[in-house]
Parts: structure tokens; sequence; C-alpha cells
């Protein structure tokens, strides 16, 4: 028997490592060289390439594919349609393979739904992109980005709520369902244990 729930419209290539107590729903693809760590949830229509490596407790929403050199950590949450690439610059006619570029992202960050991020770059942990946003750069811990391209517009405590806190300077602010403190300095917000 195995650790993990599958559909059975799913397809799991053989020599996918899948923890347990994953749920992989309709129609979802994991090809034979990921790793899936344990209790996440891949929703319908997903797709999970071979170069793939996702942490424990993450979740990703129907209809997104996880290309090869995207590596997910632990309790990341992709909403619904997140788009990622791994080419910077496709064409059809001509084979870009060696040139994939790696996308992390790190633990605990949100993408929104349909938020695009273009491969290449490090979302830091806890950062969290508005529904829609196009990310181009690396992100922050703990930045709230937005737009297109995405730009930085605050700052999100690990409990996912807003901090009172400009971008810049160097201040403190208290998280109000945590009641966790925050300090930023030099243009980095960490949290104070």
């Amino acid at each position: 028997m195995i650790p993990y729930f599958k559909h059975n419209s799913a397809i799991v290539d053989d020599g996918a490592s899948i923890g347990e107590g994953t749920k992989i729903w309709h129609w979802t693809h994991v090809s034979s060289e990921a790793v899936i760590g344990q209790h996440c949830s891949l929703g319908q229509n997903v797709f999970i390439g071979n170069k793939v490596k996702i942490g424990n407790n993450v979740k990703i929403q129907n209809n997104v594919s996880v290309y090869d050199n995207v590596y997910l950590e632990d309790d990341v949450f992709c909403g619904p349609s997140v788009v990622f690439t791994n080419v910077y610059n496709p064409r059809s006619a001509i084979s870009r393979k060696n040139e994939y570029r790696n996308t992390i992202v790190k633990q605990g960050a949100t993408l929104g739904a349909n938020c695009t991020i273009i491969c290449g770059v490090t979302l830091g942990l806890f950062s969290f992109v508005a529904a829609g946003a196009v990310v181009t750069k690396d992100v922050k811990d703990f930045a709230l980005m937005a737009g297109v391209p995405a730009k930085q517009i605050g700052w999100m405590s690990e409990y996912g709520e807003q901090l009172s806190i400009p971008l810049t300077g160097e201040r403190t602010a208290t998280c109000p369902h945590t009641q966790t403190i925050y300090h930023l300095k030099d243009g980095h917000l960490s949290k104070i244990e």
C-alpha cells in the first residue's frame, strides 16, 4: 500500500518519491524524478516535472505546472493557476534545455492566484506575492509584492498579516495575531526570537 493518496485519474510515474500523507488529486501528473515531501496537496490538473523538489506541507492549487529547476521549500502555498517558467528567452525552434534557470521559493512563502514567477529568482522566507503579480527579481524575506512587474509594497508576518511598518528605516512591528516582534534594519526584516 502506498503511503499517500492518489486519485484514480492522476498519473505518478515510476521512480517519483512522494512523502507520507500527501494527496494527489484529479488529472495531476508527477514525473519520475520528482521528489515531494510529506503532507502536501496537489490540486486538480497539476504537473510536476522531473528536476523538481518540493518540501513538506506544500499546497499547490489547481492548474499549476511546476517545471524542472523549480524548488519549493516547506509550507509554500501556490494559489490557483500560478505560472512558473524555466527558460528566460524561449524559442520553439531552438532547444534551451541546458539553459534552465533555478527558481527557489523559500519556506512559508505564499504565491497568489495567477501570479507569474520568471525563472532564476529566489523568493524569501514567508514572502507574499499578490494575485496576478509578475515577479522578475529576487524577493526579500517577509516582503509583500504586487503589480506588473512586481514591486514591494509592504511586509508580511509569518502568520500572514500585513505589518504596519515602512519599507525602509529602522523600526519594529508586532504581529497582532501572534504578538511576534519583527525588526526592520538596512532594508531587511527579521523576526526577533
